[in-house]
């Protein structure tokens, strides 16, 4: 009896190995893989966000900072002193050689090249300019340099830190395909050892009691399940030691990698928002800089009723704009975004824009996405009323049809031929990628947003008619 006992007591230690080992083998191998996936990533995101901090900053303080130096010649000396141009191309050019090193694309590498070689020749335009600052009469001429030296080495930084956003956002692409296509792998993977589990099981199965057929068949079957996706499936609970054992490792093997395929999966959805979030439509920085610039404008001219108005529409709109964080806001917040927008660049363009909003105070407390209205509007002004001779008036106006809130944006600017309107329409609908083309990749992010957050249902439509204007129709659910 004994040496019977000790025969099958060899069996169930080989057939607890041959499931052990290769279940653990295939866990180390998927946290390995999920630890590889997450560095990546993290490097990729750490990129882009550094890049595009200087994107959204550094011109518009550079640009500054030299055009406070030009204005205040009286203290030019004391401002140069100051070094704070020279500081930030000292730190703008170390974080690029730092992206140099960690950017795994030459084409990427190729752009901060670029940017590092304007940086030494934007440094060299700075101290012209602040040498001369120094000298009496030569405001007019520092003032040409600002505008044709270092406005357009600053333009020209940004483009590229554009273009190194867009080539990393890309790698995340990649990266995403790539996690498709090792899940996959790990599938498979999954599946040869649970085969190889289950032939072996079935071999030693044969020669053992009773007892351990019907619990080992048990197994079979939720492995089967767990090989076709379904990860939350659980082995039962058996009397025998040594199944114990097996069954507990078939279910922590099963519950990692539900967990690691739902994480893969979060993180796709990260990936994707990440990559709207990255391509959102931004508040211009030459909207705010040239706000502010007619606001001194006025100032100095004695304009205060002017200056309080204008300030009162900045801060209305940067108050929307912000929104203590939130992603929704109500409707009639919304309207509160576009007007003070309008009001803004009524200033501006006095003699070739009018307005008119028409939303039902109804609708008013019904919720949005943030910055759905106002990108369109400027659409209709830089892409239809600017491009047109005389007035232009843009008419913004709601409705509720059933369930849903039609929002329409329309203009009597230039209008789109046939043909253009068609290659927009493809562009909105993302079946083109054309990022020369301003109006049609700025309504596709709109678009994209919109489905991202309400559905495929929803998101942007356009008519329009050359020579007559344009309309951008927002379709939204009706939601309080």
């Amino acid at each position: 009896m004994k040496k019977k006992r000790s025969h099958l007591q060899k069996r169930l230690y080989v057939l607890t190995l041959v499931c052990l080992v290769p279940l653990t083998i295939l866990i180390i191998y998927l946290l390995i893989l999920l630890g590889r996936f997450s560095d990546r990533y993290n490097a990729i995101t750490d990129n882009i966000t550094m890049a595009n901090t200087y994107s959204i900053h550094f011109k518009e303080n550079m640009d500054y900072t030299m055009y406070t130096i030009i204005v205040n010649m009286a203290r030019a000396e004391e401002l140069t002193g100051m070094q704070q141009p020279h500081a930030m191309i000292d730190k703008a050019r170390k974080d690029f050689r730092t992206l140099y090193h960690l950017t795994d694309s030459e084409y990427a590498r190729s752009q901060i090249s670029g940017i590092l070689k304007c940086l030494n020749t934007l440094e060299d335009r700075v101290e012209e300019i602040e040498a001369d600052a120094l000298v009496s009469g030569t405001y007019d001429k520092n003032m040409e340099r600002l505008d044709l030296n270092i406005r357009v080495l600053t333009d020209l930084i940004q483009e590229r830190i554009q273009e190194f956003i867009y080539v990393e956002t890309t790698h995340l692409e990649t990266l995403r395909e790539g996690i498709r296509g090792d899940v996959s792998t790990a599938l498979r993977t999954c599946i040869i050892i649970f085969t190889v589990i289950l032939a072996g099981s079935v071999l030693f199965s044969r020669k053992i009691m009773k007892g351990i057929t019907e619990p080992i068949r048990r197994l079979s079957e939720a492995t089967k399940q767990a090989a076709s996706g379904d990860f939350a499936v659980r082995a039962q609970e058996d009397s025998v030691d040594e199944m114990v054992v097996l069954n507990t490792s078939f279910n922590q093997m099963v519950e990692k990698i539900g967990q690691l395929v739902e994480d893969i999966r979060v993180e796709q959805i990260n990936l994707r928002q990440t990559e709207l979030k990255v391509l959102q439509a931004q508040i211009n920085p030459h909207f705010l800089y040239n706000t502010l610039d007619s606001i001194i404008w006025l100032a100095e001219a004695g304009e205060k009723e002017q200056v309080v108005q204008m300030v009162s529409s900045l801060s209305d709109f940067f108050r929307t704009t912000l929104s203590k964080g939130r992603d929704y806001i109500t409707l009639q917040e919304e309207e509160m975004h576009i007007r003070s927008y309008l009001q803004i660049q009524q200033f501006r363009y006095r003699d070739i824009l009018d307005f008119d909003i028409q939303i039902p105070q109804r609708l008013y407390s019904c919720m949005i996405l943030k910055l759905t209205l106002q990108p369109l509007v400027e659409n209709a002004l830089y892409h239809g009323i600017k491009n047109k001779r005389g007035m232009g008036r843009i008419g913004i106006a709601g409705r509720e049809e059933e369930d849903r809130i039609i929002l329409c944006v329309r203009d009597n600017g230039i209008g789109m031929s046939e043909e253009k309107l068609t290659h927009v329409r493809a562009l909105i609908r993302g079946e083109k990628m054309d990022a020369d083309d301003p109006s049609g990749f700025g309504l596709s992010n709109v678009n994209q947003r919109l489905q991202l957050n309400y559905g495929p249902a929803y998101g942007l439509e356009i008519d329009s008619t050359y020579g007559e204007g344009t309309m951008v129709s927002a379709i939204i659910p009706k939601k309080s």
